[in-house]
């Protein structure tokens, strides 16, 4: 156990101070860089800080919830999604630096608190963990469907990586029902979405 947590406390440090990086090539790279307003970077960066801070959090649940679970199947499925999700920072943190913008400075909150829901979550059973993992991905698919709407039409390379983004917590919100999803109670669903508002309308500008 004492192992685990020095691992945990390493991926910790990393996720949040250190540059993510990224097997597959970053979604967009090969589109140009069209003319944007400064108010139109201004508010695409912000957008893609709260992205990426909603990865910070993401990869904060997945190793909450594969710490305090003892099924070896679920643990390498949480360590799959974790491993898309740490490609998804390093999308999104480095479009934020060609647009010139700057991640959350409260990515170590968001972290601690992901970390510790994560660890909750886990605690109410395999089943519950998973249906946690599900709900999760299908409120981040909406948020990143909004934000298609918010971007700039014209900023294409923002809204392929958004759109990958999208696709892969679609597949990973069918595997943890493939692996034995239950559905969470309307009240539990009600307050992760709360929570996400506040974390992403904060985040827009810290």
């Amino acid at each position: 156990m004492i192992d685990q947590l020095i691992v945990g406390f390493d991926k910790a440090l990393r996720t949040v101070f250190a540059s993510a990086h990224t097997v597959r090539p970053m979604p967009g790279q090969g589109l140009p860089e069209v003319g944007l307003s400064d108010e139109e970077k201004r508010h695409a960066a912000a957008l893609m800080r709260v992205n990426h801070c909603g990865e910070i959090c993401a990869q904060a649940l997945y190793q909450g919830q594969a710490l305090m679970s003892r099924d070896e199947g679920i643990k390498r499925a949480l360590e799959g999604a974790a491993h898309e999700e740490t490609e998804h920072l390093a999308w999104t943190e480095t479009r934020i630096a060609e647009l010139g913008g700057r991640k959350s400075l409260l990515n170590p909150l968001w972290y601690g608190g992901s970390l510790a829901i994560g660890m909750l979550a886990a605690r109410f059973g395999d089943g519950v963990n998973l249906g946690f993992l599900a709900e999760t991905e299908r409120q981040v698919e909406a948020h990143l469907t909004r934000h298609l709407d918010r971007l700039p039409a014209q900023d294409a390379r923002s809204r392929e990586i958004v759109e990958q983004m999208r696709a892969d917590e679609v597949a990973h919100a069918e595997t943890a029902l493939r692996l034995g999803a239950v559905e969470l109670p309307v009240p539990v669903k009600a307050a992760m979405k709360a929570t996400s508002k506040l974390m992403t309308g904060v985040a827009y500008w810290v």
